[in-house]
């Protein structure tokens, strides 16, 4: 059996290790702070996530998020601040008293061990007696869809089962909190979707809190119900996928978040009206609530549309220019443009259809934006 036909994480027919299912509990993270020596990697981070969250930490690499991670799962430094599982405070506790459930990158898997032994070692550490931990390894493997392969040993797995060996051996223990640091991250593009699907729904499943650790940002709005996008030790934005695309709080959350447009400009007083004036002659109404003052304006690649003028509606509802295109990438299911706008490149994506021929380099196009999908931000 290959990895690409590996069996399914169940997600009927089996229950949680021991029970029906953990208790999902809120965690709770107050002011925390963590140095590493004079290098301070945490900078004051608040969050709440609700019970049974399936919760992303994204960013860039040197952002925190691993570490915010580990902070919760008691490894390295002692954080400043306070974390809390429902109304246990465990910022003091060490992690074997914690009761939370980490699977690592590298699986961390004995390689000695059959699949067995190492679903079973954090039971036979607990000093539970064989008459227990038989049916609670048998049914964390029946989970997970590995019961047949309890005598292999790691060696003798694929990678996504391994990473599945690794997840069985952490809900056997029937953690308050699940922990993920980057699980998918050493498997190959085609497995990662199929394994991150399943793990999905295993949550869903079982209902339990869950973070999820990733610098993949299809993994994070795939799999999330909210996220926290960090850099630099702090926090920028907490929300749902969508909602941190589309209503970005931030120019750092605008830009790491997919693909985006940004004019530098202002936004000027016009007499009972609000305009944005920027770079390349961008000129249109904005909400007359906004403050003047410097901007930009953000707008991704997806509402540039190319072709004629818009049929009805007044010109305040599109912005529209006459640009060249200055380059073509055809990226299968749609073709992504570069078109040259009074001296800016605008980035244009266009769902690529069989029969639209793509357009060449030094094409003269015209386009149009709705003016009410274009962001203003200022920091």
């Amino acid at each position: 059996m290959n990895e690409h036909s590996q069996p399914a994480i169940s997600a009927t027919g089996a229950t949680a290790p021991g029970r029906a299912g953990p208790k999902a509990e809120r965690l709770v993270i107050e002011g925390l702070r963590l140095a590493f020596g004079a290098n301070e990697v945490l900078k004051g981070v608040d969050l709440v996530i609700e019970p049974g969250e399936f919760f992303a930490f994204l960013g860039p690499s040197g952002s925190g998020k691993s570490t915010l991670l580990r902070a919760i799962a008691g490894f390295g430094p002692k954080p400043s601040g306070r974390i809390l599982i429902g109304e246990e405070e465990i910022t003091d506790e060490p992690p074997w008293k914690r009761n939370v459930g980490m699977v690592f990158q590298s699986y961390a898997l004995w390689p000695h061990m059959t699949v067995w032994k190492n679903v079973a070692f954090g039971l036979e550490e607990r000093g539970m007696r064989r008459s227990e931990i038989a049916p609670r390894v048998r049914r964390a493997l029946e989970l997970v869809g590995l019961a047949e392969f309890a005598d292999r040993r790691p060696s003798q797995l694929s990678g996504g089962q391994q990473q599945r060996v690794a997840l069985a051996r952490t809900l056997v223990v029937e953690p308050r909190v699940l922990l993920l640091d980057e699980p998918l991250s050493n498997l190959d593009a085609n497995l990662r979707v199929q394994v991150r699907r399943e793990l999905k729904q295993l949550q869903r499943q079982l209902g339990i809190t869950t973070i999820f650790v990733t610098h993949d940002q299809e993994e994070a709005n795939t799999t999330s119900d909210r996220m926290a996008v960090l850099n630099d030790g702090l926090i920028q934005q907490v929300g749902a996928p969508v909602e941190l695309y589309d209503r970005p709080a931030n120019l750092f959350v605008a830009t790491f978040l997919g693909s985006a447009n940004l004019i530098e400009g202002e936004v000027l007083a016009d007499g009972g009206r609000r305009l944005f004036s920027g770079r390349g002659g961008f000129r249109f109404p904005v909400a007359a609530a906004e403050p003047e003052g410097r901007a930009h304006a953000l707008f991704r690649p997806q509402i540039v549309h190319l072709g004629g003028n818009p049929a009805g509606g007044d010109s305040n509802e599109f912005f529209t220019f006459s640009g060249r295109v200055v380059r073509a990438e055809f990226l299968g299911m749609l073709v992504r443009y570069g078109v040259e706008v009074a001296g800016i490149e605008l980035l244009v994506d266009e769902p690529h259809e069989p029969d639209r021929p793509v357009l060449p380099e030094g094409a003269e196009v015209t386009g149009r934006i709705l003016t009410r999908q274009i962001r203003i931000l200022r920091g």
